[in-house]
């Protein structure tokens, strides 16, 4: 008999937008004690974590992707497991696997890293596509299956992957419809002079990350969520995002999925609520325009990338 893990939404309700808004900023400032000269790209990750969406950090080694993913966990006190991707890793090394019990006479679950509110995924584009394939179903449905069997995940839930952008030739590409089901996709880059050198004087003792404390709780989270999927998102908006999109495919061989516009509605409302408001602007659709559309797009050789796809169409569509 399956052992399923406990994983009960907790029974908390929403809470009001100014204090999902100053949780959010709270969190944004714990995270910045150990993450520096990253202001935007900690804003975009904590609006993820606010749309229950995931994220995807990708950018050369050694600028600060695990230890951002660590500081957000932290600072929500979530439960927090970590998955090394590698070539030989293999999917039940994620999901879990039923291992018989000898005594009992019956197979019994033992949960994989995925049980956990907040799961990086480091490096996953080491792993080979069918290992990278056991983080979709929970991903997307919030549980995976083995054996036949489902088990849902803990709630909140959310993936942060990491990327190498570098030795492609010992890595495997993402498909586009892995790439989907991220929310966002963030590249943290090389900190600035002043920015390194303050980073350098944190770290020669202790790293800062050792002495960081909650500043939120895993239901505060939760119900900071549930307040986000309440900002109001009025008709014409939504009308835009959809221009949006439909430009996007109009002028890539793969376009922005309606996967991809829900996902900028949704990172759209976590802003709002960042800026202390129950209802959505366009300035908001725009400021998370970048992070959440331009990966989703795969356009010819020659004619650009999906960044400058984006950027055209935040141009050329009118907000009416």
């Amino acid at each position: 008999m399956s052992e399923s893990p406990s994983t009960a939404d907790p029974p908390v309700q929403e809470t009001s937008v100014e204090t999902a808004g100053e949780t959010a900023r709270a969190v944004i400032d714990n995270v910045e004690q150990v993450i520096v000269g990253h202001h935007d790209a900690i804003e975009h990750l904590v609006c993820a974590f606010l749309g229950r969406g995931h994220v995807l950090l990708e950018d050369v080694p050694g600028v600060g992707k695990t230890m951002l993913a660590r500081s957000v966990a932290r600072s929500f006190e979530c439960e927090f497991k970590r998955v090394q991707f590698t070539p030989d890793l293999l999917p039940t090394d994620i999901t879990g696997v039923n291992i018989y019990n000898q005594q009992s006479g019956e197979f019994e679950f033992r949960p994989g890293p995925i049980f956990a509110n907040v799961v990086l995924g480091d490096e996953i584009n080491r792993a080979p596509p069918k290992t990278q394939s056991a983080l979709l179903e929970a991903m997307e449905e919030e549980q995976v299956t083995v054996d036949g069997e489902s088990y849902p995940v803990p709630s909140p839930f959310t993936v942060v992957a990491t990327q190498n952008s570098v030795e492609r030739d010992r890595t495997y590409e993402l498909p586009a419809a892995e790439l989907d089901r991220f929310m966002v996709q963030l590249s943290l880059g090389y900190p600035g002079a002043a920015e390194e050198a303050d980073l350098l004087g944190q770290v020669v003792g202790d790293h800062p990350i050792e002495a960081l404390e909650p500043v939120a709780t895993t239901d505060d989270l939760f119900a900071a969520r549930r307040t986000t999927a309440t900002v109001t998102v009025e008709k014409p908006l939504r009308e835009y995002v959809t221009r949006l999109a439909r430009y996007t495919r109009e002028h890539a061989q793969l376009g922005v999925s309606p996967r991809g516009a829900i996902s900028l509605l949704r990172a759209a409302q976590a802003r709002a609520v960042l800026d202390g408001r129950d209802y959505v602007v366009p300035d908001d659709v725009q400021a998370e325009a970048q992070v959440v559309l331009a990966h989703r797009i795969r356009r010819s050789a020659g004619e650009g990338t999906g960044t400058e796809l984006v950027a055209e169409a935040l141009d050329a569509v009118p907000v009416e």
